[in-house]
């Protein structure tokens, strides 16, 4: 019995870029249904009370999805301060984009955060030396104006709520570059697990000063929900990674600002502007373009969305 060749083996390898789609679908809905729970909750508690039950859920989600599988040997690292690091500038990052939800319409503020990848690339030119060139500096001048578009149209409590998303946007941006020197060494399992076990640690430790209120049992449950389809979400952008490249993928990424027009029109009665959409349009392309040129030089990074 001879052994198959490469090229019969090829099309095992091609059919699990359909799979990684679906994963990377799936979690654009649980991710665009997390932030408007997160809308909906911070309305009436802290944004803190919000991030604690959310993580800490997800904590428990992600730790019933990744252990069976990993054990405890998930948390073997010797990187354990670049871990912490990562989850405290991350935890900032998530309380900035809550705090956005509350001040401005759902899409704006999805919108802008889909700003990071540009400002990811501006970290990594300024930290990590890498060469911006003619292409990467275009996308981050034509991305940068769609933020602006997106942004600045509306009423002040909306240009309050879009300095937070942009502060997301900026935070999140080098919190990526920063993992770039970390996927060498860490998995996306231990990356993953470690994320939630700090965010969820930061946010216990900031709890007290915001105060806490008992959520009814409704709001609880909303709360829990959100945790559940985080954590869910977490868990299947990490596989749509595993399975396909992120060229293949990581396009799918940006349908969670399709959800969040749905989202926000339905349950806020929030109706699209022409410079939302414009502007959406633009931060979109310039990131589309930016996946399609580092993935062309192998360049890419990947990262856990807020």
């Amino acid at each position: 019995m001879t052994a198959a060749n490469p090229a019969q083996r090829a099309p095992k390898r091609i059919d699990r870029v359909p799979l990684g789609i679906l994963y990377m679908l799936g979690a654009t809905v649980m991710f665009a249904a997390c932030s408007a729970i997160s809308k909906w909750q911070v309305a009436s508690y802290s944004f803190v009370e919000v991030l604690i039950f959310r993580s800490g859920i997800s904590l428990l989600t992600c730790a019933a999805l990744i252990l069976p599988r990993t054990g405890l040997s998930v948390f073997r690292t010797h990187r354990l301060r670049d871990h912490a690091g990562r989850s405290a500038t991350q935890a900032v990052a998530q309380s900035c984009i809550i705090i956005a939800f509350s001040l401005m319409p759902l899409a704006g503020a999805v919108a802008i955060n889909f700003a990071a990848p540009l400002f990811a690339t501006v970290v990594a030119a300024l930290w990590l030396k890498e060469k911006v060139g003619f292409a990467r500096g275009s996308a981050l001048v034509v991305g940068f104006f769609g933020v602006l578009l997106v942004a600045a149209p509306g009423a002040d409590s909306f240009r309050i709520g879009a300095l937070f998303a942009l502060a997301n946007a900026v935070l999140y941006g080098s919190v990526t570059a920063a993992v770039r020197g970390m996927t060498a060494t860490e998995s996306a399992e231990t990356l993953t697990m470690y994320q939630m076990v700090f965010l969820t640690a930061f946010f216990a430790l900031a709890l007290p000063v915001t105060g806490f209120a008992w959520p009814t049992a409704e709001d609880a449950t909303a709360m829990t929900v959100n945790g559940v389809l985080n954590g869910l979400g977490q868990y299947w952008w990490t596989r749509a990674l595993l399975l396909a490249p992120p060229s293949a993928v990581g396009p799918f990424y940006y349908f969670s600002l399709v959800w969040a027009l749905v989202l926000g029109f339905l349950f806020w009665d929030d109706v699209p502007t022409f410079a939302l959409l414009a502007g959406s349009a633009i931060v979109v392309g310039s990131g589309l373009f930016l996946l399609w040129h580092e993935s062309g030089k192998k360049q890419l990074a990947t990262d856990e969305p807020l």
